[in-house]
């Protein structure tokens, strides 16, 4: 996430004959009688994630303590990424800006059929800060979002809606890579994306549940989910304008999102309901080079990475 500087704020199938049968035998409603073709999202696997970002530390690791843009650390993060969306099925394309005189790249990739005239996407920056690995800020979006691509992979997922995941560069520097995709688009291809999900840090040690309150119905896919769990979330306000959801907002675009806090401090309230650490930030390696795997709550990470899944399986069918 990038640092204050300024704030710029499925389709139902038919039910069988043996279910209406039994529909009809019990009495159960015609709603209670149809079956959706669709099942239900998946439980993603926390340590597959965890395995990325392990890969991802290890590429700052081998790159000088970090995968910034400019960076070699950052191209090596995409080709990482992409090398797995690939194997995958996705159709994979690597978009080049410039900034500060320096080349960098978005990662996007689309999953196989759904209408075109209604695009999901889903994001996350793949770029860290100089000063360190960047692992929750934001390998932990980054490797969140690939493993749901996985999944919908996985699943052979048949969405009525277009599914496109992306991974932006240079966010750090404001949402460079982000703000470049959406100047590309023409006024007709953005009217065509039906939702823009931001994913940036994901696995704070200290973790709040923020759920981004720009579009009441998108906020309210991940507030019942979480309410389902009987976790309790509050209405994200500490990354107003500060992440790859800023472009899109501002292009009329509806966004949604998660985050588990960045700088800002935790209030003795969300201590109580979230079990934390009151008192202390959110994130205490924030931009830093503290931020590595070992800065990762598992369980947060765990829990977001499934919400993201859900998501993606509810809004794209």
């Amino acid at each position: 996430m990038k640092r204050i500087v300024s704030f710029r704020r499925g389709t139902l199938a038919a039910a069988t004959g043996a279910a209406l049968t039994a529909a009809l035998l019990t009495g159960a409603s015609g709603a209670e009688a149809t079956i959706n073709n669709q099942a239900a999202a998946p439980d993603v696997d926390v340590a597959a994630v965890k395995a990325d970002l392990g890969e991802l530390q290890s590429i700052a690791d081998a790159n000088g303590g970090n995968r910034a843009h400019g960076q070699p650390g950052y191209q090596k993060s995409v080709d990482f990424i992409k090398g797995k969306l690939d194997a995958a099925g996705f159709t994979t394309s690597v978009q080049e800006f410039t900034s500060g005189g320096t080349k960098g790249y978005n990662l996007i990739a689309d999953w196989k059929g759904g209408s075109e005239d209604k695009v999901v996407m889903a994001g996350s920056h793949l770029d860290s800060v100089e000063a360190g690995p960047g692992i929750n800020d934001n390998g932990s979006g980054s490797a969140a979002i690939l493993e749901v691509a996985l999944a919908v992979a996985k699943a052979d997922l048949q969405p009525t809606k277009h599914l496109r995941f992306a991974w932006w560069g240079d966010e750090e520097d404001g949402m460079v890579g982000s703000t470049h995709y959406v100047d590309s688009l023409t006024d007709d291809d953005k009217s065509k994306i039906d939702s823009y999900l931001n994913f940036d840090m994901l696995g704070s040690p200290n973790p709040g549940y923020f759920v981004y309150d720009d579009d009441p119905e998108l906020e309210k896919v991940f507030t019942d989910w979480y309410a389902a769990k009987d976790i309790s979330t509050d209405p994200e306000t500490e990354g107003d304008g500060r992440s790859d959801h800023a472009p899109f907002k501002d292009a009329g675009v509806r966004v949604g999102g998660l985050f588990t806090g960045a700088e800002a401090t935790m209030s003795q309230e969300q201590a109580d309901k979230w079990g934390g650490k009151a008192g202390e930030a959110f994130d205490p390696c924030y931009h830093s080079a503290c931020d590595k795997t070992s800065n990762i709550d598992d369980k947060a990470l765990d829990l977001n990475t499934d919400a993201i899944a859900n998501a993606i399986w509810t809004l794209s069918s």
